[in-house]
Protein backbone atom coordinates (compact mmCIF):
# COMPACT_ATOMS: atom_id res chain seq x y z
CA UNK A 1 0.00 0.00 0.00
CA UNK A 2 1.50 3.72 -0.87
CA UNK A 3 2.04 6.04 2.08
CA UNK A 4 -1.10 8.00 2.30
CA UNK A 5 0.86 11.68 0.59
CA UNK A 6 1.96 9.42 -1.98
CA UNK A 7 -1.98 8.67 -3.01
CA UNK A 8 -2.49 12.36 -4.56
CA UNK A 9 -2.96 12.06 -8.57
CA UNK A 10 -1.14 14.03 -11.20
CA UNK A 11 -4.78 15.45 -12.13
CA UNK A 12 -5.30 16.48 -8.73
CA UNK A 13 -1.99 18.09 -8.64
CA UNK A 14 -3.14 19.99 -12.11
CA UNK A 15 -6.32 21.24 -11.18
CA UNK A 16 -6.17 21.26 -6.85
CA UNK A 17 -4.27 23.10 -5.26
CA UNK A 18 -3.77 26.41 -3.19
CA UNK A 19 -5.41 28.72 -5.92
CA UNK A 20 -3.71 31.96 -3.63
CA UNK A 21 -0.44 30.60 -4.76
CA UNK A 22 -1.34 30.48 -8.81
CA UNK A 23 1.44 32.42 -10.33
CA UNK A 24 0.22 34.06 -13.60
CA UNK A 25 2.06 36.14 -16.47
CA UNK A 26 0.90 39.60 -14.77
CA UNK A 27 0.31 39.33 -11.22
CA UNK A 28 -2.78 37.02 -11.05
CA UNK A 29 -4.34 38.61 -14.44
CA UNK A 30 -7.27 36.60 -16.29
CA UNK A 31 -5.84 34.94 -18.99
CA UNK A 32 -5.84 36.56 -22.39
CA UNK A 33 -8.02 35.95 -25.05
CA UNK A 34 -7.00 37.74 -28.43
CA UNK A 35 -4.91 34.52 -30.41
CA UNK A 36 -1.29 34.93 -31.52
CA UNK A 37 0.13 34.45 -34.88
CA UNK A 38 3.23 32.34 -34.50
CA UNK A 39 3.78 31.46 -38.13
CA UNK A 40 1.38 31.93 -41.25
CA UNK A 41 -2.14 30.92 -40.33
CA UNK A 42 -0.79 29.19 -37.23
CA UNK A 43 -2.18 31.06 -34.23
CA UNK A 44 -2.05 30.34 -29.86
CA UNK A 45 -4.10 31.42 -27.52
CA UNK A 46 -1.86 31.66 -24.35
CA UNK A 47 -2.47 30.22 -20.87
CA UNK A 48 -0.75 31.53 -17.73
CA UNK A 49 1.29 29.52 -15.38
CA UNK A 50 -0.34 29.13 -12.50
CA UNK A 51 -3.20 26.87 -10.84
CA UNK A 52 -6.35 26.61 -12.32
CA UNK A 53 -8.87 29.34 -10.46
CA UNK A 54 -12.02 31.42 -10.98
CA UNK A 55 -9.90 34.29 -12.56
CA UNK A 56 -8.23 32.04 -15.28
CA UNK A 57 -11.25 29.74 -15.39
CA UNK A 58 -8.68 27.09 -15.95
CA UNK A 59 -7.26 28.89 -19.21
CA UNK A 60 -3.52 27.29 -17.99
CA UNK A 61 -2.10 25.65 -21.06
CA UNK A 62 -1.40 27.30 -24.66
CA UNK A 63 -4.37 26.25 -26.89
CA UNK A 64 -3.60 26.39 -30.57
CA UNK A 65 -5.09 26.48 -34.08
CA UNK A 66 -4.41 26.39 -37.72
CA UNK A 67 -6.26 27.91 -41.00
CA UNK A 68 -6.01 26.35 -44.15
CA UNK A 69 -8.21 26.58 -47.40
CA UNK A 70 -10.88 24.45 -46.21
CA UNK A 71 -11.10 25.23 -42.79
CA UNK A 72 -9.59 24.93 -39.51
CA UNK A 73 -7.98 22.43 -36.91
CA UNK A 74 -7.74 23.42 -32.91
CA UNK A 75 -5.26 21.48 -31.02
CA UNK A 76 -6.30 21.61 -27.43
CA UNK A 77 -9.31 23.39 -25.84
CA UNK A 78 -8.50 24.61 -22.56
CA UNK A 79 -9.83 23.49 -18.55
CA UNK A 80 -13.47 24.46 -19.08
CA UNK A 81 -15.86 25.31 -21.43
CA UNK A 82 -15.48 29.16 -20.80
CA UNK A 83 -11.91 28.42 -22.18
CA UNK A 84 -13.00 26.36 -25.11
CA UNK A 85 -15.16 29.29 -25.62
CA UNK A 86 -13.16 32.08 -25.48
CA UNK A 87 -10.83 29.91 -28.44
CA UNK A 88 -13.54 29.41 -30.31
CA UNK A 89 -14.54 33.68 -29.95
CA UNK A 90 -10.40 33.68 -31.31
CA UNK A 91 -10.94 31.43 -34.31
CA UNK A 92 -13.52 33.49 -35.22
CA UNK A 93 -12.03 36.59 -34.92
CA UNK A 94 -9.89 35.46 -37.47
CA UNK A 95 -11.86 33.39 -39.70
CA UNK A 96 -15.23 32.06 -40.55
CA UNK A 97 -14.04 28.55 -42.16
CA UNK A 98 -15.45 25.50 -40.81
CA UNK A 99 -13.91 24.22 -38.02
CA UNK A 100 -12.91 20.77 -38.91
CA UNK A 101 -11.00 18.51 -36.29
CA UNK A 102 -10.49 19.44 -32.54
CA UNK A 103 -7.08 17.95 -31.52
CA UNK A 104 -6.10 16.24 -28.30
CA UNK A 105 -1.85 16.83 -27.18
CA UNK A 106 -2.96 14.59 -24.42
CA UNK A 107 -5.26 13.93 -21.92
CA UNK A 108 -4.51 16.32 -19.09
CA UNK A 109 -8.00 18.23 -17.79
CA UNK A 110 -6.46 21.88 -18.76
CA UNK A 111 -5.59 20.85 -22.37
CA UNK A 112 -8.90 19.11 -22.70
CA UNK A 113 -12.26 20.37 -20.97
CA UNK A 114 -12.95 23.27 -23.56
CA UNK A 115 -13.56 20.61 -25.91
CA UNK A 116 -17.39 20.95 -25.77
CA UNK A 117 -17.64 24.45 -26.89
CA UNK A 118 -16.65 23.20 -30.34
CA UNK A 119 -20.13 20.77 -30.42
CA UNK A 120 -21.81 22.80 -33.11
CA UNK A 121 -19.34 22.54 -35.37
CA UNK A 122 -19.92 18.83 -35.66
CA UNK A 123 -15.42 18.53 -35.71
CA UNK A 124 -14.10 15.30 -35.82
CA UNK A 125 -11.92 14.69 -32.17
CA UNK A 126 -8.43 13.63 -32.52
CA UNK A 127 -6.08 11.74 -30.31
CA UNK A 128 -3.33 9.74 -29.17
CA UNK A 129 -5.15 5.27 -29.05
CA UNK A 130 -4.12 5.69 -25.79
CA UNK A 131 -6.23 8.80 -25.15
CA UNK A 132 -9.83 7.31 -24.99
CA UNK A 133 -8.50 5.05 -22.04
CA UNK A 134 -6.83 8.19 -20.31
CA UNK A 135 -10.26 9.68 -20.03
CA UNK A 136 -12.79 7.09 -19.19
CA UNK A 137 -10.36 5.73 -16.62
CA UNK A 138 -9.56 9.80 -15.24
CA UNK A 139 -12.43 11.50 -16.56
CA UNK A 140 -14.92 11.93 -13.72
CA UNK A 141 -11.77 12.52 -11.24
CA UNK A 142 -10.70 15.79 -13.76
CA UNK A 143 -14.59 16.88 -14.18
CA UNK A 144 -14.84 17.20 -10.13
CA UNK A 145 -11.51 18.62 -9.06
CA UNK A 146 -11.50 20.92 -12.17
CA UNK A 147 -15.29 22.67 -11.24
CA UNK A 148 -14.24 23.03 -7.80
CA UNK A 149 -11.44 25.17 -8.73
CA UNK A 150 -12.92 27.36 -11.69
CA UNK A 151 -16.41 27.33 -10.40
CA UNK A 152 -19.52 26.56 -11.23
CA UNK A 153 -19.92 30.02 -13.45
CA UNK A 154 -16.58 28.71 -15.53
CA UNK A 155 -17.92 25.37 -15.51
CA UNK A 156 -21.60 24.66 -16.41
CA UNK A 157 -21.63 22.69 -20.13
CA UNK A 158 -18.10 20.95 -19.53
CA UNK A 159 -17.68 17.66 -20.68
CA UNK A 160 -15.44 15.60 -21.43
CA UNK A 161 -15.25 14.96 -24.89
CA UNK A 162 -13.09 11.07 -26.33
CA UNK A 163 -11.44 11.57 -29.22
CA UNK A 164 -12.85 9.39 -32.17
CA UNK A 165 -9.98 9.84 -34.93
CA UNK A 166 -7.23 7.69 -33.03
CA UNK A 167 -3.31 8.23 -34.12
CA UNK A 168 -1.02 5.37 -33.92
CA UNK A 169 2.21 5.94 -35.04
CA UNK A 170 1.57 8.89 -38.04
CA UNK A 171 -1.04 10.24 -40.08
CA UNK A 172 -1.80 13.30 -41.91
CA UNK A 173 -4.85 15.37 -42.38
CA UNK A 174 -5.70 17.73 -45.14
CA UNK A 175 -7.08 21.25 -44.12
CA UNK A 176 -7.15 22.35 -47.66
CA UNK A 177 -3.73 23.22 -49.54
CA UNK A 178 -2.41 22.75 -45.93
CA UNK A 179 -1.29 19.41 -44.58
CA UNK A 180 -0.77 18.55 -40.64
CA UNK A 181 1.39 15.72 -39.80
CA UNK A 182 0.16 14.31 -36.22
CA UNK A 183 2.75 11.81 -34.79
CA UNK A 184 1.77 9.71 -31.49
CA UNK A 185 5.21 9.06 -28.57
CA UNK A 186 5.85 6.17 -26.44
CA UNK A 187 5.40 7.05 -22.96
CA UNK A 188 6.71 10.24 -21.82
CA UNK A 189 4.70 13.39 -20.48
CA UNK A 190 2.02 10.78 -20.02
CA UNK A 191 1.06 7.80 -22.34
CA UNK A 192 -0.64 9.81 -24.63
CA UNK A 193 1.73 12.47 -26.29
CA UNK A 194 0.71 13.74 -29.67
CA UNK A 195 2.82 16.07 -31.49
CA UNK A 196 0.91 18.07 -34.61
CA UNK A 197 3.70 19.84 -37.36
CA UNK A 198 2.58 22.00 -39.88
CA UNK A 199 4.22 21.21 -43.32
CA UNK A 200 3.67 24.84 -44.91
CA UNK A 201 5.37 26.14 -42.15
CA UNK A 202 7.64 23.94 -40.36
CA UNK A 203 5.92 24.92 -36.80
CA UNK A 204 5.53 22.00 -34.58
CA UNK A 205 3.03 21.94 -31.45
CA UNK A 206 4.50 19.87 -29.20
CA UNK A 207 1.70 20.17 -26.03
CA UNK A 208 3.18 18.76 -22.71
CA UNK A 209 6.11 17.25 -24.13
CA UNK A 210 7.60 20.46 -24.07
CA UNK A 211 7.63 22.79 -20.80
CA UNK A 212 8.83 26.23 -20.29
CA UNK A 213 8.95 28.50 -17.57
CA UNK A 214 6.39 25.83 -15.63
CA UNK A 215 7.79 22.69 -14.23
CA UNK A 216 7.65 20.19 -16.36
CA UNK A 217 5.04 17.38 -14.74
CA UNK A 218 5.80 13.78 -15.22
CA UNK A 219 2.64 11.68 -15.81
CA UNK A 220 4.22 8.80 -17.65
CA UNK A 221 7.91 7.99 -18.16
CA UNK A 222 11.17 9.88 -17.39
CA UNK A 223 13.47 7.99 -19.40
CA UNK A 224 11.06 8.38 -22.44
CA UNK A 225 10.67 11.41 -22.14
CA UNK A 226 14.19 12.48 -22.23
CA UNK A 227 14.61 9.75 -25.25
CA UNK A 228 11.40 11.56 -27.03
CA UNK A 229 13.28 14.84 -26.68
CA UNK A 230 16.45 13.16 -28.28
CA UNK A 231 14.43 12.10 -31.24
CA UNK A 232 12.69 15.87 -31.90
CA UNK A 233 15.74 17.44 -31.40
CA UNK A 234 17.07 16.04 -34.50
CA UNK A 235 13.86 16.75 -36.44
CA UNK A 236 14.68 20.40 -38.74
CA UNK A 237 12.15 22.38 -37.01
CA UNK A 238 11.43 26.58 -37.23
CA UNK A 239 9.66 26.72 -33.99
CA UNK A 240 7.96 24.70 -31.29
CA UNK A 241 4.53 26.00 -29.41
CA UNK A 242 5.05 24.75 -25.83
CA UNK A 243 2.41 23.66 -23.98
CA UNK A 244 3.07 25.70 -21.38
CA UNK A 245 5.01 28.89 -21.72
CA UNK A 246 5.39 31.56 -24.71
CA UNK A 247 3.35 31.14 -27.63
CA UNK A 248 6.65 29.88 -29.42
CA UNK A 249 9.98 29.27 -29.21
CA UNK A 250 13.35 28.42 -31.10
CA UNK A 251 14.12 24.89 -31.32
CA UNK A 252 16.11 23.23 -30.06
CA UNK A 253 17.28 25.76 -27.52
CA UNK A 254 14.24 25.55 -25.82
CA UNK A 255 14.31 21.99 -24.58
CA UNK A 256 17.51 22.90 -22.94
CA UNK A 257 15.62 23.98 -19.58
CA UNK A 258 13.33 21.52 -19.93
CA UNK A 259 15.99 18.90 -20.52
CA UNK A 260 18.44 19.81 -17.70
CA UNK A 261 15.41 19.52 -15.07
CA UNK A 262 14.23 16.04 -16.25
CA UNK A 263 18.15 15.31 -16.09
CA UNK A 264 18.82 16.15 -12.66
CA UNK A 265 15.80 14.76 -11.40
CA UNK A 266 16.70 11.24 -12.83
CA UNK A 267 20.09 11.70 -11.97
CA UNK A 268 18.97 12.50 -7.71
CA UNK A 269 16.22 9.95 -7.89
CA UNK A 270 18.69 7.52 -8.88
CA UNK A 271 21.22 8.33 -6.39
CA UNK A 272 18.39 8.62 -3.52
CA UNK A 273 17.55 5.02 -4.67
CA UNK A 274 21.42 3.73 -4.34
CA UNK A 275 21.70 5.20 -1.15
CA UNK A 276 18.66 3.37 0.37
CA UNK A 277 16.34 6.33 0.49
CA UNK A 278 12.77 6.11 1.39
CA UNK A 279 10.10 7.63 -1.68
CA UNK A 280 9.76 10.34 0.93
CA UNK A 281 13.18 11.31 1.29
CA UNK A 282 13.93 11.14 -2.67
CA UNK A 283 10.53 13.16 -2.83
CA UNK A 284 11.96 16.03 -0.38
CA UNK A 285 15.04 15.82 -1.55
CA UNK A 286 14.97 15.38 -5.62
CA UNK A 287 15.92 18.03 -8.42
CA UNK A 288 16.12 21.02 -5.42
CA UNK A 289 18.99 22.32 -7.53
CA UNK A 290 16.32 23.38 -10.06
CA UNK A 291 14.11 24.79 -8.04
CA UNK A 292 14.97 28.83 -8.36
CA UNK A 293 14.51 27.87 -12.12
CA UNK A 294 10.74 27.12 -12.21
CA UNK A 295 7.43 28.02 -11.45
CA UNK A 296 5.11 25.96 -9.10
CA UNK A 297 8.19 23.81 -8.26
CA UNK A 298 6.39 23.04 -5.11
CA UNK A 299 3.20 22.22 -6.20
CA UNK A 300 4.66 19.62 -9.00
CA UNK A 301 8.77 18.58 -8.41
CA UNK A 302 7.52 15.94 -5.26
CA UNK A 303 4.84 14.30 -7.42
CA UNK A 304 7.46 14.21 -10.23
CA UNK A 305 9.75 13.07 -7.73
CA UNK A 306 7.53 9.93 -6.30
CA UNK A 307 6.63 9.33 -10.45
CA UNK A 308 10.27 8.77 -10.89
CA UNK A 309 11.22 6.75 -7.59
CA UNK A 310 8.62 3.96 -8.92
CA UNK A 311 10.35 3.96 -12.42
CA UNK A 312 13.82 3.67 -11.91
CA UNK A 313 13.87 1.71 -8.73
CA UNK A 314 12.61 -1.23 -11.24
CA UNK A 315 15.50 -0.66 -13.50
Amino acid sequence: MKPAFLTVSLAAVLVVGLAARALAFAGGAAAPSAAVEVAPGDYVLPGVIALSNQQNAGQISNSGFIVGHDGVAVIDTGGSITVGQRLRAAIRAITDKPILYVIFTHGHPDHTLGAAAFFEDKPIYVGHRNLPGVLATHGEDYLRAARQLVGDANFAGTEIVAPTLLVEGAREIDLGGRRLKLESWPSGHTNADLTIADEATDALFLGDLLFYGHIPALDGNLRGWLENLQQLKQRPIKLVVPGHGPASMAWPEAAEAEEAYLRRLRDDVGQALRKGETMRQAADGAAQSESGKWRLFDEFNPRNATTAYHELEWE
